[in-house]
């Protein structure tokens, strides 16, 4: 009976979170049925009720990380005016955010397991899912295609090493009002279209 409480209690959505957390935490081999479903009050049951087996678990982590952490973006820079003002938020708003949030350590993590079987294709679409957004955003400010491409890619290098340096070194990099510094020099030598259009 706790069982089928538990099933109502809990969606799939729940698991996928917490493999999520799981991965940031310890990487891909932290999912794992049972810790995870001690870590949301669960028993195994509730995990088949919702899935076939780990590899379904790991799926739906990494559909949600897709969701959240690429469409919920573009969502959001979206709602700017201009490529000049969204280019600004993802580069400025988002860094922050990603650098300031615990569960953003997926990115790392699962860049270290890109050639399992499930991540490498989730990883090199929502790389290219990136990547081609911002290019377009390069495309709006009169880019050629190519200088989109190759400003979009720096961009997203930039980005990815900050990131590895937020999370493995970061003594190495400025805190407070310096990281706000920091991210607008990036932005202003790697990312904004100066002579852009001259590519």
């Amino acid at each position: 009976m706790a069982d089928e409480k538990t099933r109502k209690r809990l969606t799939a959505e729940d698991w996928a979170r917490a493999a999520m957390a799981a991965i940031s935490e310890g990487g891909l081999s932290a999912v794992a049925v049972e810790p995870i479903a001690a870590r949301l009050g669960a028993t195994k049951g509730s995990f088949y009720w919702h899935f076939a087996n780990r590899d379904a678990l790991i799926a739906a982590a990494l559909d949600l990380w897709e969701r959240e952490h690429t469409e919920a973006v573009v969502a959001y820079v979206e709602a700017e005016p201009d490529a000049h003002a969204k280019l600004r938020r993802l580069f400025r708003d988002v860094t922050v955010w990603a650098a300031s949030a615990a569960e953003n350590r997926i990115e790392v993590a699962l860049l270290a397991t890109a050639s399992h079987p499930l991540v490498a294709p989730a990883v090199a679409r929502i790389t290219e899912r990136r990547v081609s957004y911002v290019a377009s955003l390069y495309e709006e400010l009169g880019a050629s295609p190519e200088r989109s491409r190759h400003q979009a890619l720096l961009a997203f290098t930039a980005w990815l090493g900050y990131m590895q340096l937020v999370h493995a070194t970061p003594g190495v990099l400025p805190g407070g009002a310096g990281a706000s510094a920091y991210l607008d020099f990036v932005l202003d030598q790697s990312v904004t279209p100066q002579g852009i259009a001259d590519g």
